[in-house]
């Protein structure tokens, strides 16, 4: 069941279940996290740009690239705590860059600096704002609290205590809490209750509840909710930039990544897959066609091998290698020397013989980059045995990944293959993947120099 499968009916919920924002109150409209500092920041460069005798065009494309700066650099989120300060390095470094560029036809080097000032005194008025609606019982948001210790409780009572959050809080919880706040439901229901809640966001405080938050929360991404983790030690400092840190009456959290788990990270992915797969098929083609007659020519069988591999939750794919043993040796886990050559193990020990799964990758049946896909056996085996180890099936097999990098491939640890897979996928951005292509092709070629042994 996927999280649009749990989306609340046009029907009344039962008293139970009810949202915990209270009568009287009114939440926050679903979009106002996503579109109020993109549109408080457009009108203050607007009028900056106006103000200053920039020409039309110019001073509408320093304003779409100073608010394509501050959402690729996550200053479009909002924050819980609309303390201003913690801003300010990055707005002004948004307003300085795109500001240079159109020295020409502002005559003047004042844009950066009133650029800059205008986003922190509309940063400033709009957190004014914002606060003195939540004091009146405007613009509220549910907030999903999980655990029910003294972490949460501390938390809940602060966001009780100062209404100026914004925050109305419910606990998930195994048992009652003991403060009177409200327990929708177990931390295991978070994907579902989220939904039904409508929750804008969730707060997890893992040393106060036993759940394993870790298969929760992986198992209902992407949420539709913004996701923090409350630190096990939160007295001490984290080497995290303030900018991206949040804050509960001196309780720090950290938000957890929402991209890699979103469909534009899909497109995106994808978008690379097609276009760095389809490069190398015309740059190789003529080394592929020149080592599959050599595989043939060499008498181990048919120059192409294809096996079924898992590619995915729930997906499988044939997956076509080069021939590196003889029809018939293929089907245990490791490759005895005796079956092969000199050929094939120049092969395995380059990689070349991946080359054929350039066209799974343009088929869509797996990704440059991603976890190794392994045959069905296995991969029942091994989630059976390895904690975690279906994880990794998130996303589409890969020819390469952040495990393979790292020397984890062939007779390795598959628990240490299924970690670094995960925090692939956990920590995914576009940058991550050409840092391992880049490696990849590092290691194939000084492999192939040194005679493909591995």
């Amino acid at each position: 069941m996927s999280i649009a499968d749990l989306r609340p009916g046009p029907g009344p919920m039962p008293c139970a279940l009810r949202s915990p924002v209270r009568t009287g109150e009114r939440a926050a409209p679903r979009l106002l996290p996503v579109v109020l500092w993109p549109v408080v920041d457009a009108a203050a460069l607007t009028a900056v740009a106006f103000a200053m005798g920039v020409p039309g065009l110019p001073g509408a494309l320093y304003v779409a690239v100073v608010l394509v700066v501050l959402a690729v650099d996550g200053g479009q989120r909002l924050r819980i705590c609309l303390r201003v300060g913690d801003q300010v390095p990055r707005l002004a470094g948004a307003a300085a860059v795109p500001a240079a560029l159109l020295v020409p036809w502002t005559e003047s080097g004042w844009l950066a600096p009133a650029g800059a000032g205008a986003l922190v005194l509309a940063r400033g008025a709009g957190g004014a704002g914002m606060r003195a609606a939540h004091r009146r019982g405007l613009l509220v948001e549910p907030v999903l609290i999980v655990g029910a210790g003294p972490v949460g409780t501390r938390l809940a009572r602060a966001l009780r205590e100062h209404p100026e959050f914004g925050l109305r809080p419910a606990f998930l919880a195994d048992g009652p809490a003991g403060d009177g706040t409200p327990v929708l439901g177990r931390p295991q229901r978070l994907g579902e209750l989220v939904v039904r809640h409508r929750a804008t966001r969730v707060i997890l405080c893992a040393g106060d509840t036993d759940a394993d938050l870790v298969s929760i929360v992986r198992d209902c991404r992407p949420l539709p909710a913004e996701v923090y983790l409350v630190p096990s030690l939160p007295e001490l400092g984290v080497a995290v930039p303030q900018r991206f840190l949040d804050e509960v009456w001196g309780v720090p959290l950290v938000p957890l990544r929402r991209f890699a788990h979103t469909g534009a990270a899909v497109r995106a992915k994808r978008a690379f897959d097609v276009v760095v797969a389809g490069a190398l098929l015309v740059l190789l083609a003529p080394v592929l066609l020149v080592l599959a007659a050599a595989v043939r020519l060499g008498g181990g069988g048919a120059a192409l091998f294809r096996q079924r591999r898992v590619t995915g939750a729930g997906r499988s794919a044939t997956v076509v290698k080069l021939r590196t043993v003889p029809v018939g040796s293929e089907q245990g886990w490791s490759v005895c020397a005796t079956d092969t050559t000199p050929l094939s193990r120049w092969l395995r020990g380059t990689h070349f013989d991946e080359l054929p799964q350039l066209g799974n990758v343009l088929r869509g049946e797996m990704s440059v980059v991603g976890p190794r896909p392994e045959r069905p056996c296995y991969a029942e085996r091994f989630a059976r045995e390895i904690p975690r180890y279906h994880d990794r099936h998130r996303v589409r097999g890969g020819m390469t990944g952040w495990a393979q990098v790292h020397g984890l491939h062939g007779d390795t640890s598959i628990p240490e293959r299924a970690e670094f897979d995960n925090r692939y996928i956990e920590n995914w951005t576009p940058w991550l993947d050409v840092v391992v292509v880049a490696r990849t092709v590092g290691i194939v070629l000084t492999t192939a120099m040194g005679g493909g042994q591995r």
